[in-house]
């Protein structure tokens, strides 16, 4: 008997990339073929895929980015790649097709609903994307990697979780310290730090009251090019500071701290509620839709971080957010409960269970 087809379609990006590949080896390890449909970008980023899944690069475009021309050949392009998929999935007929967003995801989802296939699509934010918006009517199951999620009316979302890696799902419910001793603090910004973080946090910190300062160490993701200059004002403030521009260990870092700040990527909210920390974030005001916003959101409403917009993270609201977490330790541990309350440490399993149940419905 053949094993049965999953086809997965995703952008090039990262935060698509991801979950993809999560479910992607979830799959293979109960037997399931699995195809990955991308672009030639999104091709860059799939050396971590395993061999078993086969790569099919179709043909995609979006208006974003290029000049009259090539937006003027998107459309053709789109068709192309639409056709290329159907003729594919004629000769190998999948079972289920997931989509993950972004504009390589297209052909396939298209394909799929043309051909009437069972089929997803996954959306890691709070808001979703461009073309997951497209198709959130035309699927027979929308999962959500953020709760909650802004979706289109009529539409309902299923609560899946963000996978997220081994060395995050290593540390999931780690005990929480209360801080009442040593403090230590972890400053993220995505995969190389943000400068508003390095333009606020280190004076935020040198403000705090002096019984707190002395007791904190930091760990601080800043940008190379802020690498230097934080370094010398957390050493002038006689502040202990492991300044990088990118850290391997951010679970270990993670389950040692007794706060958080960070950006609300969908992927750094997943990991602070999978291991439970409190956490002041900051969404990035230019995100698409303003999607990091909506990131925080379930967080902060189930009490387990405080979200601070650009214009809200200045020296002193952060040094007050820090004071007022980290000198309440009873605070802090139920801010780390509440966040641990509304993670999904299951989320890729929960996206093999949606899967498997369109394969047999």
């Amino acid at each position: 008997m053949t094993q049965p087809l999953l086809l997965i379609a995703a952008g090039g990006t990262g935060g698509h990339m991801f979950p993809a590949q999560a479910l992607a080896e979830a799959m293979l390890a109960k037997g399931w073929r699995v195809k990955l449909s991308t672009d030639a970008r999104g091709a860059r980023y799939t050396g971590a895929f395993p061999d078993a899944v086969h790569i099919e690069e179709v043909k995609s475009a979006t208006f974003a980015r290029g000049g009259p021309l090539a937006k003027l050949l998107v459309p053709f392009k789109i068709i192309g790649g639409i056709m290329s998929a159907r003729s594919a999935m004629s000769k190998d007929k999948p079972a289920v097709v997931v989509g993950f967003g972004g504009y390589p995801s297209i052909p396939a989802i298209s394909a799929a609903t043309w051909m009437s296939l069972p089929r997803m699509i996954h959306e890691q934010n709070g808001v979703l994307g461009r073309v997951n918006r497209v198709f959130a009517a035309k699927v027979n199951k929308v999962a959500c990697g953020t709760w909650p999620t802004d979706l289109p009316e009529g539409v309902e979302g299923i609560y899946t979780g963000n996978p997220v890696r081994s060395a995050v799902l290593d540390k999931a419910a780690a005990p929480y310290v209360a801080p009442e001793g040593d403090v230590s603090l972890l400053v993220i910004g995505g995969s190389q730090g943000a400068r508003i973080l390095s333009d606020v946090v280190p004076a935020a910190i040198a403000a705090l009251p002096a019984d707190l300062r002395g007791r904190i160490t930091v760990s601080h993701q800043a940008r190379g090019e802020d690498e230097t200059r934080v370094k010398a004002f957390y050493q002038e403030a006689g502040i202990t500071a492991d300044v990088q521009p990118f850290f391997s260990d951010v679970p270990e870092r993670m389950e040692r701290a007794q706060l958080v700040i960070s950006r609300s990527g969908a992927s750094s909210v997943a990991d602070v509620t999978v291991i439970g920390r409190p956490a002041i974030l900051v969404p990035f005001a230019a995100a698409t839709g303003d999607h990091q916003t909506a990131n925080a959101r379930g967080v902060v409403e189930a009490g387990g971080a405080v979200a601070l917009s650009e214009n809200q993270f200045t020296v002193d609201a952060v040094a007050t957010a820090i004071t007022d977490i980290l000198t309440q330790p009873a605070r802090a541990h139920d801010m780390a409960q509440a966040a641990l309350s509304i993670g999904r440490p299951d989320a890729t399993e929960r996206l093999v269970a949606l899967v498997e149940e369109l394969a047999h419905s």
